[in-house]
């Protein structure tokens, strides 16, 4: 007796719809549920069903239009990192010292996580450093991409230390950045980050720059 024949599942993200076709109230629903969600539990503990409930919307319409838990993570991102990017660019304008555009930097990565609080704990209970590396979204580079453009300008004005590479540069500032933040955000924010923005960033100024040599 032969066995029935199996039936392949088919994936999921087979045929994903652009998002953006989606109608925006729909679209604003579930970004915004999903945003809850994260923000609230692990990445492994996230249930799909549960950003459809939140957001009052069928799973077949996530699936269709995200494809999966990882694409419905990767689009919020892209949306809050993508505003973040931009406000960079807004604020480095007309800026003319390079300490004073990098201090402008800081506080721009301080300002804009200190009045979304939900995206940091969503990027903190879900982002590892190799996903960071391995599974950037577009906007995500393109943030990566503006501040490592600000870093090789400090180098070339003999500004920033070439005692590391540019990328260990990067990861120092991020790596401080993403202290801060995160753990200001777990002790309830007793105090304003941004309050004290010129004195953390003279901080990292000492760290980061070039060494006076007699």
């Amino acid at each position: 007796m032969t066995s029935p024949p199996t039936r392949t599942a088919r994936s999921p993200t087979a045929l994903i719809r652009d998002r953006h076709s989606l109608d925006a109230a729909t679209r604003d629903r579930i970004e915004a549920a999903a945003l809850r969600v994260f923000a609230s539990r692990e990445f492994h503990q996230v249930r799909l069903d549960a950003v459809a409930a939140e957001a009052r919307c069928s799973l077949q319409t996530i699936y269709r239009y995200y494809g999966n838990k990882q694409g419905l993570l990767d689009s919020c991102l892209d949306d809050w990192l993508g505003q973040l990017a931009r406000r960079m660019l807004d604020h480095l304008q007309g800026i003319e010292t390079y300490k004073d555009r990098l201090r402008k930097v800081f506080w721009v990565v301080l300002d804009f996580f200190e009045h979304h609080p939900a995206v940091v704990a969503m990027m903190a209970n879900s982002i590892t450093p190799a996903s960071w590396r391995n599974d950037a979204t577009f906007r995500q580079r393109v943030l990566t991409r503006q501040l490592m453009e600000v870093l090789a300008d400090g180098r070339r004005q003999g500004l920033l230390t070439d005692e590391v590479s540019e990328a260990l540069l990067l990861d120092y500032f991020y790596g401080v950045l993403f202290r801060l933040i995160p753990m200001n955000l777990a002790r309830g924010r007793p105090e304003s980050l941004t309050d004290q923005a010129n004195t953390l960033f003279e901080m990292l100024w000492r760290a980061i720059a070039r060494p006076q040599r007699d």
